[in-house]
Order: C-alpha cells, then sequence, then structure tokens
C-alpha cells in the first residue's frame, strides 16, 4: 500500500522524517470497514505530527492525514469523518477523554486506502467531486463548530476572523457569509486580504489595525500575536472562539477586560459526526466549496508537504490517489 508516513521526528526538519513509500497494510479493529481513498487533504496538524507533536515514537512509523473521501467496498461514495472516539462514548465525541484523530492512533487517510469506524463514513453529496469533499473535514468542520455551535453566531451579527491564510479561514469567511454575517477579516498580506474578499469578508484589516466598530465574536486560531487586538475588538458581552495558536499559547489574560465587559473565551477542537453531516447539507444548498490551492499525486506526497510547509499555501493542498 502507498501511503504517506511519519517515520521518526524532527522538530526543525519535519520533511526529513517524511517517508513516502510502500508500506505494510495495518490489522483493522473489528467492525471497522474499509475506504477506498480517492483524495485526501494535509493539514498542520500533519505536520505537527512529523514534529513529534501528539505522535511519540512508540507509535511510529504511523500513516498521516486526517481527511478524505473515497468509497467502500460496495461501490458507494462516502467522506471521512476523522474524530475517533471510544466506542463506548455517548454524547459529544469531541468530549470523550478517549478521542483521537486518525494519524495519532490509527493510520490516517494519505494512503490507498484507510480503515476507520463504520460510524466515521457520511455519505458523499452527489456529483461532488473528491478534491471538494476531501477538502472539508477538518478545516470546515472546525470553522463550523466554532461558528454555530460555540459563537452561536446568528445572521445580522459581525464577527472577526484573525488571520486570512489556510484552510479554517477560507471556511469562517464562506460559511459565515452564506448565513447572513458580515465577516471582517485581518491579515499582513494584501494578496490574502484580497482572497477573503473573494471568499465573501465585507471588509478587510492589516493586522492591529484598529477596528471602525467592535463585533459580537472573534474566531482566532493565531494566538499569541493577535490575542490583545482580539479582546480589545469584542463589544460588552461578546466572545472569542479558539481553535489554535500558531504563534503561541502564552499571551496576557488580560482579565480586566474578560471581567470588566463580560467577555466569554471558548475553546473548540474539531466537530461530530452530527456536525459534520450538518456542515455537508449546508455546502451541498448553499454551493459552497473549499479553495484548493494544489493537488499533488500520493507518490508526489512530499511536494504536497512542502507546500503546505512554506506557508504560501493559500486554501486546501490536496493528494490525490
Amino acid at each position: 500500500m502507498l501511503a504517506a508516513r511519519a517515520v521518526r521526528a524532527s522538530s526543525d526538519d519535519p520533511l526529513s522524517a517524511l517517508e513516502v513509500a510502500d508500506a505494510p497494510a495495518a490489522e483493522p479493529p473489528a467492525g471497522w470497514v474499509r475506504v477506498d481513498v480517492q483524495a485526501a487533504a494535509l493539514n498542520r496538524h500533519d505536520l505537527w505530527s512529523l514534529r513529534g507533536v501528539g505522535l511519540p515514537a512508540d507509535r511510529l512509523p504511523m500513516v498521516l492525514g486526517c481527511d478524505a473521501t473515497g468509497t467502500l467496498e460496495d461501490g458507494s461514495a462516502v467522506v471521512v469523518h476523522a474524530v475517533v472516539s471510544d466506542e463506548d462514548f455517548r454524547g459529544d465525541e469531541t468530549l470523550d477523554p478517549r478521542r483521537t484523530l486518525l494519524s495519532e492512533r490509527h493510520p490516517g487517510t494519505i494512503a490507498e486506502h484507510v480503515w476507520v469506524p463504520r460510524r466515521n463514513v457520511l455519505p458523499r453529496p452527489d456529483g461532488w467531486s473528491p478534491e471538494r469533499a476531501a477538502s472539508l473535514g477538518t478545516a470546515w468542520l472546525t470553522a463550523y463548530r466554532m461558528l454555530f455551535t460555540q459563537a452561536r453566531a446568528v445572521p445580522g451579527q459581525t464577527v472577526l476572523v484573525q488571520g486570512a491564510a489556510g484552510g479554517v479561514s477560507n471556511a469562517l469567511v464562506a460559511l459565515g457569509a452564506a448565513a447572513g454575517l458580515r465577516v471582517w477579516v485581518t491579515g499582513r498580506s494584501p494578496e490574502r486580504l484580497e482572497k477573503a474578499r473573494a471568499w465573501g469578508a465585507a471588509a478587510t484589516f492589516a493586522a492591529g489595525e484598529r477596528l471602525p466598530a467592535r463585533v459580537d465574536a472573534v474566531f482566532e486560531t493565531v494566538g499569541e500575536a493577535t490575542w490583545k487586538h482580539s479582546v480589545q475588538s469584542l463589544k460588552p458581552g461578546g466572545c472569542v472562539v479558539v481553535a489554535g495558536a500558531t504563534t503561541g499559547g502564552d499571551a496576557p489574560a488580560m482579565l480586566e477586560n474578560v471581567f470588566f465587559k463580560q467577555l466569554r473565551v471558548l475553546g473548540s477542537t474539531m466537530g461530530t459526526r452530527e456536525e459534520f453531516e450538518r456542515l455537508l447539507q449546508f455546502c451541498d444548498s448553499a454551493g459552497l466549496a473549499p479553495e484548493v490551492d494544489s493537488v499533488h499525486a500520493l507518490a508526489d506526497a512530499r511536494d504536497a508537504f512542502a507546500r503546505l510547509e512554506s506557508g504560501e499555501a493559500v486554501g486546501k493542498v490536496l493528494v490525490r490517489v
């Protein structure tokens, strides 16, 4: 089975820990189903895995990848849900203390096939390309939960997205605009801000720029570099939803702002199967599709990882089997 695997960890040179080669197929747990992969999407999670974050040495080598679409044994087209919870857990699986993502404890999706629990496959909407379906899982599901479950955003509100690059930003802007929100975006690159406007942003601003008005919610994946701006941009009673901290997690708490303005700070991680199902329906009915930066053959997966690591990708980087 051709696969992209982390074979060791390298914090300084993650691509040196990547191997794209034939690998032995893993023995699947009882009751899991095989998905013959047609397309898989890369995420920052994969680069962190190559650095050894969340993937200890005793689990190596490990097939990388969380997101994919493909076919089951009967030929039906499906989309893979990456969150694997304990089979006895009931409720929101993102809160299961034993939950994991594909490629953390179980082989991931950047391979010719992947085994997943039967509950982790959803029907692929009719007429969708593999690239469109494979792009939604991690980034768009994360954004959907941030917007509608954690922030409880409703039409007419104004929200701020910190950062104008990558799949989560694309999803926050496109989903928010389609749901009737006024979406503002900050960023450092004029080219990326122009992309955000094409995705549906109502206005864009330079990183750290004073906004013309305060907002109902801020969506954070940047962390330390933008945290002060995020907190100061909120209306009294507003919320900041945090799903990442790419520039570091040691930002000042700014507790005076939090209690005086009665702000809410909400963490958010991935999403549930039910949220993924609603996301697919929403994108299908609204005609939404993720921005695709590039598509690479599985044999050329190293080029895909290099593109993601470069920081130049706008939208999703995909591997096509």
